[in-house]
């Protein structure tokens, strides 16, 4: 007979642990149990149990010192936690709350009410499971995305591990960190609906084939807007193509009208794809990257205290420096035919990057933005001096 899930339980008292033990598999529950807090925070990594009881007082780690661990790891985050204590102090159970309880109850324990609680903790725990389920399903296509082209492998990793770091230097809270992380994996997974012979194409895409690839932040947006728990994300998927100047994509915002998470997101890949290597080019130098960004943010493209935020982060020697880019970093920059959209303003195979006027106005660049993975190259005039970069 199947079990009806798992419980864990946590008590320093012999007779209170054995007494849980035969009253849940009585029930129908497989139980584990532990005498200990820190042997109970390794038995829950270990097997993963849908429910777990923690009495309050134990020698070394408390019960709620345990819940406070268990809420903050990874596999266990979800995981309902029942505190059970002798004790009605008002103190201790406010600190269970603060550390993420989801239930108490007293001693003595009334056993139909540990069934009754036990039970409707495990329907909250399979509901939870389904909708991880469903997002594990949506973050593996985002993967399957990015395997269809060999060029961009490890493109989601780098830049969770970017957007991460950045919106950590900033200091935004957990949950947009949690965001940011999701929504660097998610960004592209509008491309599922970009066909290869586009999606892939080494050369500069036609007027229709930049169009079709343009949809894929509206797509990506319908994707991931079935699960409530990517709704902080789904704003990264839509808009991480604006512009500062509002020359981007889908719905040209501009400035603060971005928002900021997709804002972190588009300046962490275009980085990223300049310096990995493209089918279309070899990876930039980091310090031409840098370059890069810098001259996107003088031309309004993006939002110049998060280029400089960024730049600052990297150059400060975080450990995220792409292999490829810190191979070219001595080496000349070597480029071959671009992609860009048929309506860019080509010089050969140079286009041009407005510079922001001097009357403090932007100079709004009509020209639009590639599709990321479309790189181009660019030239731009600061000063009397021209420089040659490369857009992407």
């Amino acid at each position: 007979m199947t079990a009806a899930g798992t419980v864990l339980v946590v008590d320093d008292h012999e007779p209170t642990l054995v007494g849980l033990r035969e009253l849940l598999e009585t029930a129908g529950y497989s139980v584990i149990t532990e005498r200990n807090g820190l042997d109970g925070l390794q038995a829950a990594v270990r097997h993963r149990p849908d429910v777990v009881l923690l009495d309050v007082v134990m020698p070394g780690m408390s019960g709620v010192d345990l819940c406070k661990e268990l809420k903050q790891q990874t596999f266990t985050g979800l995981t309902p936690v029942v505190l059970i204590s002798g004790s009605q102090d008002r103190s201790t159970r406010v600190a269970g709350i603060e550390n993420g309880a989801d239930d108490f109850l007293s001693k003595p324990i009334d056993t139909d009410e540990l069934r009754a609680r036990v039970r409707s903790l495990m329907r909250v725990k399979r509901l939870t499971d389904a909708l991880e389920s469903a997002e594990t399903l949506v973050l593996a296509l985002g993967k399957i995305v990015e395997a269809r082209d060999p060029y961009t492998q490890g493109h989601c990793e780098r830049l969770a591990t970017y957007a991460s770091a950045l919106g950590a230097r900033l200091g935004l809270d957990q949950q947009d960190l949690d965001a940011l992380y999701r929504g660097a994996f998610l960004h592209d997974i509008g491309k599922v609906a970009v066909p290869d012979r586009v999606l892939l194409k080494p050369a500069r895409l036609d007027a229709a084939e930049y169009e079709l690839m343009k949809q894929h932040p509206q797509i990506g947006e319908n994707l991931c807007g079935a699960l409530r728990s990517l709704e902080r994300v789904r704003p990264i998927v839509r808009h991480h193509h604006e512009r500062w100047d509002g020359g981007g994509y889908p719905d040209g915002l501009a400035g603060d009208d971005i928002p900021l998470l997709a804002q972190i997101v588009g300046v962490v890949d275009v980085f990223d794809a300049l310096t990995t290597d493209r089918p279309y080019r070899k990876a930039l130098s980091t310090a031409a990257a840098y370059e890069t960004l810098v001259a996107e943010a003088e031309a309004g493209w993006r939002q110049r205290k998060l280029v400089d935020a960024f730049v600052n982060l990297h150059r400060a020697g975080s450990p995220f420096h792409s292999p490829q880019a810190v191979g070219n970093d001595s080496a000349r920059d070597t480029l071959s035919t671009p992609r860009e959209s048929p309506r860019g303003t080509m010089n050969g195979a140079i286009r041009n990057v407005q510079a922001p006027a001097r009357n403090g106005k932007r100079t709004k660049n009509t020209s639009p933005r590639l599709a990321a993975g479309v790189l181009a190259d660019s030239s731009l005039r600061t000063g009397a001096r021209r420089r040659r970069i490369t857009q992407s």
